[in-house]
């Protein structure tokens, strides 16, 4: 489904900032849960170099959650709305999207609606699918195990942040970084953190890598409990114009917990 723009400005709906200078773009979304708060370990490493757009989601961070329309935020093709809705409004062209989990998808399918803004993606521990669909495709979870955390979400939502953070994180990392993921859990209201949760942990956008035309670099740690290095080698073998790397890491959140490792990619596939 293809939505209409939002009435609303886009720039103070999705709280949009732009930082550094350069001629190259990069365009910085970031995962379910978090905003845009969680790219700062990793834009000092670039913004001497290239012009950095950051947004939150709306229904995230600090957007404008007036302008939540469940029904569009349910697919993950509302969020990629976002996405198109701030390069139409800025005007963007060429834009390298670096996309965190789940943004991966949304940029691709970002790419597919709108192809006129991008030139280059950068998959930071994405996956297409957390859903097991043996035989052929094991993304990680069983359907009855992720109904069982959307689930806690509504008992105790607390709780549920406190124990999906550090299995994000990565439990050998620092565990200042657990607690500030763990922060930006609570602090997303359930409202709208619940539709974006089953948006992207229930739905199966593999249909989607093959039709992909631009150049893509996919980033999987090598230990993930979100996204294992063979869900990584499933995008690749499945993207047209597409490398892997695995770096030698744990954890979900390579631009938190290795940010120098991830710039020096980035810098390197785009140049």
């Amino acid at each position: 489904m293809i939505y209409q723009p939002s009435a609303y400005p886009i720039i103070e709906n999705n709280n949009v900032k732009i930082i550094g200078s350069g001629t190259k773009t990069l365009m910085l979304a970031h995962g379910f849960g978090c905003d845009q708060n969680m790219w700062k370990y990793l834009t000092p490493y670039l913004e001497q170099k290239y012009k950095i757009v950051l947004f939150d989601y709306v229904g995230c961070g600090k957007s404008n959650v007036s302008a939540f329309d469940k029904s569009r935020y349910e697919e993950l093709e509302g969020y990629a709305q976002d996405v198109i809705d701030i390069c139409e409004a800025l005007e963007l062209t060429e834009v390298t999207f670096i996309g965190h989990s789940v943004s991966g998808i949304i940029g691709y399918l970002a790419s597919v609606i709108a192809p006129q803004y991008f030139s280059h993606f950068v998959l930071v521990c994405p996956s297409p699918c957390f859903l097991n669909l043996p035989p052929d495709y094991f993304g990680g979870f069983e359907k009855e195990d992720l109904e069982e955390l959307i689930n806690l979400m509504d008992k105790n939502y607390i709780g549920w942040a406190s124990y999906l953070a550090p299995l994000v994180m990565g439990g050998e990392n620092d565990p200042n970084l657990v607690k500030e993921l763990e922060s930006s859990f609570c602090s997303t209201d359930p409202k709208y953190a619940k539709p974006f949760a089953k948006a992207t942990f229930f739905s199966d956008y593999r249909n989607v890598l093959p039709t992909i035309s631009f150049p893509s670099l996919i980033l999987q740690s090598r230990s993930d409990s979100l996204a294992s290095v063979e869900v990584g080698k499933y995008m690749h073998e499945k993207t047209p114009l597409s490398s892997l790397e695995v770096i030698d890491a744990h954890g979900h959140c390579l631009h938190m917990t290795n940010p120098h490792i991830i710039a020096e990619k980035i810098e390197l596939f785009i140049s």
